[in-house]
C-alpha cells in the first residue's frame, strides 16, 4: 500500500515551518479551527463547512524537525462518497529537513492510499492546502478554507 506523500522546498528557516504547522494552522488550512496543536497529546478539530471535519491528536513533535497528527475522528460527507470516515486512524507526518539549498518539507499521509475511496478528492485537497501552506510560510499569506 502506497501512502500519499508530497514534498516541497522552502527558502525559510526550520523554525518558521515548524511554527506554521503547530501554531498557525488557521492561516493556511482552514479558519474553522478549534483546540490546540502545539504540544504532544494536544487535540484539535478542523472543519470545512458543515459537511467535512477532522479531529486530530498531536501524536509526536520534534521541535523544528517533525510533526505527527493521528486522526481520531473524521467525516467527509460528500455526495457519492460511500465511506465518509476513511480518515479515521490515519496518520499525517510532516518531516522538516535542512538541505544546502533550503528547507525540505515532506508530508506523508499514512493510510491515504489509492485503494481508498476518497483518494482523488483527498489528494486534490492536500495539493491545494500544501500550496497554501507554502505561500503562507514564504509570503505570510495563505489561502485557508473559509466558509
Amino acid at each position: 500500500m502506497e501512502n500519499y506523500s508530497q514534498t516541497i522546498q522552502l527558502d525559510v528557516t526550520k523554525d518558521r515551518v515548524f511554527k506554521a504547522l503547530t501554531d498557525e494552522i488557521p492561516f493556511w488550512w482552514t479558519i474553522m479551527f478549534e483546540g490546540s496543536s502545539n504540544k504532544k497529546d494536544d487535540r484539535f478539530t478542523i472543519r470545512f463547512g458543515d459537511l467535512i471535519y477532522k479531529v486530530m491528536q498531536v501524536e509526536d513533535l520534534h521541535e523544528n524537525a517533525k510533526v505527527v497528527w493521528h486522526v481520531e475522528d473524521s467525516l467527509i460527507a460528500l455526495p457519492g462518497l460511500n465511506n465518509q470516515k476513511e480518515w479515521i486512524n490515519t496518520t499525517i507526518v510532516w518531516d522538516i529537513t535542512e538541505k544546502e539549498n533550503g528547507i525540505v518539507l515532506k508530508l506523508e499521509h499514512i493510510g491515504l492510499s489509492p485503494e481508498i475511496e476518497c483518494y482523488d478528492i483527498c489528494t486534490d485537497g492536500w495539493r491545494q492546502f500544501v500550496k497554501s501552506l507554502e505561500a503562507y510560510i514564504e509570503t505570510g499569506k495563505g489561502q485557508p478554507f473559509s466558509n
